[in-house]
């Protein structure tokens, strides 16, 4: 069953100016499958679309770790201040210009039953409307025998920091079609997205779950059925249909990050100071940054991964004309374009970030097919303009790549550090 494109499109929430979104799906190829095509003229700069996801969950590490996030749409429910004070390992960190933090306590609300937070009672019910009263566990929220808190311990136990996908994903698109009135349609959305060849499937499990992946899977599998089964999505529950899956989380998993203190440094950014004053409070985001980085490392932001109906037809290119944001601080996806594009044009994005488009053909493809992470597990070849420019470039990397994997002492195929989501 093909999802309709009425079914796709409802999960866009609108661009202001534009009385409809300006692109449609096409199948490109066997090898690329679905493309997305701008029906009009998309000028630099402007928001070609913007989404919600049809599930999104937080990272599981992330949320132990008490990086707090509305259970819904992962919006950041510290303030910035208080956000700044966990990172640094400072209590007493003081913020100045706190009237530029956006977070709102007076909106929050927690489950009556089992009292995870929502940012808002907009939040709240509408989790309780797709999933949440069958993933409620109630007064069950801490006991360690609960199918699902067992189900959430063996899925910590397998895939540590840095967290790239979240079992609570799949269970969350369970619970949906068991709420759902028209289970059909949830079904169609989910099944729309790329599907992999069995041995392909396997090898985005291996990357999840490390060399002992097939107990794991089955161990999670047996879990996860006595959790959550449903009959209308039985397939799901067998050993193959559960690698599959596992493997369209892994491949079609867009990652998300929120932070309330990255929105006010946004904020920041954007008041007129005098001269002096800019630079002292530039001097100071500075030097926060720093104590952050030693006291925390790269892990700043609220984590998640959501799928999108829509941006997962967007194909990758070393050299794209749209990019992926969060700048909501929720889970709503903006694409934004990079240069004009014109009528009858794909809209492509890139899985790399802008220091590995700069890399070597072969090292781009190496990333591209073998680096773990939720954006990254798309194990193909990549045959954008660029990458057919540099076709006759030998398959080794740069001398600089070389010289840097040499000071550095690791191999060739060292997997390259995680990066955050922009916010």
């Amino acid at each position: 069953m093909a999802a309709s494109m009425c079914d796709v499109f409802s999960f866009c929430v609108g661009v202001a100016g534009r009385a409809r979104v300006a692109v449609e799906v096409r199948f490109v190829s066997s090898a690329k499958g679905k493309g997305l095509f701008a029906t009009q003229l998309i000028r630099k700069g402007e928001t070609i679309f913007v989404e919600r996801p049809l599930v999104a969950a937080q990272f599981l590490w992330n949320a132990l770790y008490r990086y707090r996030a509305c259970d819904h749409c992962l919006r950041a429910l510290e303030k910035a201040e208080e956000n700044a004070q966990r990172l640094t390992g400072k209590p007493g960190q003081v913020l100045p210009h706190p009237e530029l933090c956006t977070v709102r306590k007076d909106l929050h609300q927690s489950c009556p039953h089992c009292q995870v937070m929502y940012c808002s009672a907009e939040c709240r019910l509408a989790a309780a409307e797709q999933y949440h009263q069958v993933l409620c566990p109630g007064p069950s929220q801490d006991d360690p025998l609960h199918p699902l808190n067992k189900l959430q311990e063996a899925w910590r136990s397998v895939h540590y920091p840095p967290e790239t996908a979240s079992i609570m994903l799949m269970a969350r698109m369970v619970a949906t079609v068991k709420q759902a009135k028209d289970k059909d349609r949830w079904i169609r959305l989910f099944s729309q997205f790329c599907n992999k060849t069995a041995n392909e499937e396997e090898e985005i499990v291996h990357k999840l779950l490390g060399d002992k992946f097939k107990g794991q899977l089955e161990l999670l599998r047996r879990l996860f059925t006595e959790a959550l089964y449903e009959e209308a999505l039985s397939q799901w529950f067998t050993p193959d249909g559960f690698r599959s899956l596992f493997a369209l989380v892994g491949t079609n998993g867009q990652g998300i990050g929120t932070s309330s203190l990255s929105q006010w440094v946004h904020a920041c950014d954007a008041l007129e100071l005098k001269p002096q004053d800019r630079e002292q409070l530039d001097a100071f985001i500075d030097q926060l940054y720093k104590d952050i980085e030693a006291a925390t490392g790269e892990f700043l932001n609220c984590e998640g991964s959501g799928l999108f109906a829509l941006q997962s037809c967007c194909n990758h290119s070393c050299v794209p004309n749209a990019e992926t944001s969060f700048p909501e601080n929720n889970f709503l996806l903006h694409v934004t374009a990079l240069e004009d594009i014109k009528p009858g044009e794909e809209i492509c994005i890139s899985y790399l970030d802008c220091c590995q488009r700069e890399r070597s053909r072969h090292s781009r493809h190496k990333i591209l097919r073998c680096q773990l992470g939720t954006w990254e597990n798309y194990l193909f070849v990549c045959s954008c303009p660029k990458c057919l420019a540099e076709a006759d470039e030998p398959n080794v990397t740069s001398e600089e790549e070389e010289d840097e994997e040499e000071e550095e002492g690791e191999p060739e195929d060292a997997e390259l550090g995680d990066e955050m989501t922009d916010v």
